[in-house]
């Protein structure tokens, strides 16, 4: 493989740099023979910790569907996913080295018929530890348990599984290795997850200030997903005539979204990017979920790092070092500055090899 120079500062620190990818690696040693690829801001390859590659609005799609998902998602600067529960079996993205590197959950656990058809096993409070070690297997080191979802006999947002089955779900994924989130829009199923020790909070909108407190002694992450938070509203609208509290929930959760999510980052909560790319939007727009972040009030540092180096760290994926897999993004101009370059990549690098 030809040796690769890139030159121009290097995030997360700015310091203008002459980077050398050889075999794959980067090397900040001088290669003379190497030819120049480019300069600009270079970013370690971006991050999107919640988007559901295999999935669209009726469940699994087919490989071809899929590979253009993760084409997306890549040429967009996305070069490492978690994908937070899918339906379709994907571990044959791991077979694809110019596709991005992919952190599977397996596929969402939910209870039976209260989630989106074709998308999660579907089953009973007994058997969801049982479902959560099988998952714990099947997945690359994450689970994805649905933590509430509307409940047509209250007519609102309720906890999908008592308490007691979730912490023996926590308990078993963890017995076989792997790590928990949850998909949660409201406040009371959060207190039974966080006090099991789960590792990660989906949306999360109905954290309080002790859940927080909570959330920072443990160290448990969130992934808020704003864009998919910002259609709060159409979810109210669409279920307002049938279920009126279960409206009034979402439109008081969505005010309260941008507080709920600020409180949690000034306490210290580690947060991180996710698009919910084949949930709610489409694949590519990781730089969407970024600027959302920013709009909320964190800074361009912090919304940046959410989906770069903090969550590549997170993950246990190098960044930039010496040595590290040569996966990062070239921009014409300061993403710190101006978010919005996130949208045009000027080069994108993945394994060492520039793909877009």
């Amino acid at each position: 493989m030809t040796a690769l120079k890139f030159s121009g500062p290097v995030l997360p620190d700015g310091e203008p740099r002459e980077l050398y990818v050889v075999d794959g690696r980067i090397t900040y040693e001088k290669v003379a023979s190497a030819q120049d690829a480019g300069s600009g801001w270079i970013v370690p390859g971006l991050v999107d910790a919640h988007c559901h590659l295999g999935l669209d609005d009726d469940g699994p799609v087919d490989r071809a569907a899929t590979e253009q998902q993760a084409v997306d998602d890549r040429d967009a600067g996305a070069l490492l996913i978690r994908d937070a529960g899918s339906a379709a079996d994907t571990r044959w993205i791991h077979d694809r080295d110019d596709l991005p590197r992919l952190v599977r959950c397996g596929r969402h656990i939910a209870a039976t018929k209260r989630y989106i058809r074709g998308y999660a096993h579907e089953v009973e409070p007994a058997e969801l530890a049982a479902y959560a070690a099988q998952e714990a297997r099947a997945g690359d080191g994450w689970i994805k348990l649905v933590g509430d979802w509307i409940s047509r006999e209250e007519g609102d947002l309720a906890p999908s599984f008592p308490a007691q089955a979730f912490a023996d779900a926590i308990e078993a994924a963890h017995a076989a290795g792997a790590k928990v989130t949850a998909h949660c829009f409201g406040q009371d199923v959060l207190p039974g997850l966080i006090a099991a020790g789960i590792d990660c909070i989906e949306h999360g909108t109905g954290l309080t200030e002790d859940l927080v407190d909570a959330m920072v002694a443990q160290g448990t992450a969130l992934v808020p997903t704003v864009m998919q938070l910002d259609k709060f509203p159409e979810h109210a609208a669409a279920g307002g005539a049938k279920f009126p509290d279960y409206a009034a929930t979402m439109t008081d959760l969505y005010a309260r979204m941008p507080a709920t999510i600020m409180a949690a980052y000034e306490a210290g909560v580690p947060i991180y990017a996710g698009s919910d790319g084949g949930g709610i939007s489409r694949h590519g727009n990781i730089a969407g979920e970024v600027q959302a972040l920013a709009r909320l009030g964190i800074t361009a540092y912090d919304a940046l790092g959410a989906a770069s180096w903090r969550a590549r760290d997170w993950l246990g994926f190098d960044a930039l070092g010496e040595g590290a897999s040569a996966d990062f993004v070239v921009y014409d101009t300061d993403p710190l500055q101006d978010l919005a370059v996130l949208r045009t990549p000027r080069r994108v690098v993945l394994r060492g090899r520039v793909v877009a």
